[in-house]
């Protein structure tokens, strides 16, 4: 090999090593870069921006969100796995760990009702308020399965679109197949799943449920008591379940709380209460949203 191959040779080699470098690759497409500690502020921004650019193009306009348990059954499918472990209840030994599962079965059978709940105020709210140029008290729910599956597949079965904000967690959270394909979307942070589930809301609607349904529900409590969040209707649908589980009676008696605060929420048993109260708050007419484009 003459020198002057040699040469080139070198030349190309170096050339190959600065464009293979990570310094060299353009910075929107370094993932390790947008990864980076660094770029948090940006990644915050970008989850914030791309759901809302994609919700003005739906025309969404005003949003009823809707919180439960990701555990909560349809009432066939507690009625077949009840069905399953009965069975076999008559063909074997029940141990401990059988009888167990045999009352988490039975349980899940009697809060099914729930899930029936939310698909049916789902299916009347989206039938009533969704055109095509405006969208009004369009479902949104986390994504996931349970209460949030029951209401975007209420909307689904009315023909309407439903919102579905999924969260990246350890164990993978699949969006349920119900939701709109083009509101679907998927977040990292917390904080700013929280913010959109509240930026264009004009309803809560509160299932049963457990950590991140209590989660949600006080934060929404906090925001409208501090005056952070416009006031809207809170509705918790299960009265029993929910006198039972949190004594806002007892928080007023010892001064945590004022009566005032206690009235801002409203307890329902059906999908039929919970839309009275909706229409009842806006007097019959969708709340207006100006932030969102018509």
């Amino acid at each position: 090999m003459s020198d002057q191959s040699k040469s080139n040779e070198k030349h190309d080699a170096l050339i190959r090593a600065i464009i293979s470098g990570d310094a060299y690759r353009l910075a929107y497409e370094d993932k390790d870069f947008l990864n980076s500690d660094d770029l948090r502020p940006i990644r915050l921004q970008l989850e914030l921006l791309k759901p809302e650019q994609e919700l003005r193009r739906q025309k969404v306009s005003s949003t009823v969100v809707v919180f439960g348990s990701a555990r909560t059954l349809s009432h066939d499918q507690a009625h077949a796995a009840l069905t399953e472990l009965e069975a076999r209840s008559s063909s074997e030994k029940v141990d401990e760990q059988h009888a167990k599962q045999l009352a988490n079965a039975k349980n899940q059978l009697a809060q099914s009702h729930y899930y029936e709940e939310a698909r049916r105020f789902s299916h009347i709210i989206s039938s009533r308020f969704q055109e095509a140029h405006r969208r009004d008290f369009v479902v949104v729910t986390g994504g996931g399965p349970g209460i949030m599956e029951a209401a975007n597949r209420g909307a689904f079965e009315a023909g309407a679109r439903s919102i579905g904000l999924n969260i990246t967690l350890p164990h993978e959270q699949q969006p349920n197949p119900f939701i709109s394909p083009e509101m679907a979307f998927q977040f990292h942070y917390f904080a700013v799943r929280k913010m959109h589930f509240l930026m264009r809301a004009k309803g809560l609607v509160v299932f049963p449920g457990g950590f991140g349904t209590l989660d949600e529900l006080f934060e929404v409590l906090t925001l409208v008591q501090t005056g952070k969040m416009t006031l809207i209707p809170i509705v918790l649908v299960g009265q029993e379940y929910w006198h039972r589980i949190i004594d806002f009676d007892y928080l007023v008696e010892s001064g945590l709380i004022s009566a005032q605060d206690k009235q801002l929420l409203t307890y329902v048993d059906t999908a039929e209460e919970i839309v009275t109260v909706l229409e009842n708050f806006y007097a019959g007419k969708p709340p207006k949203d100006e932030t969102v484009e018509g």
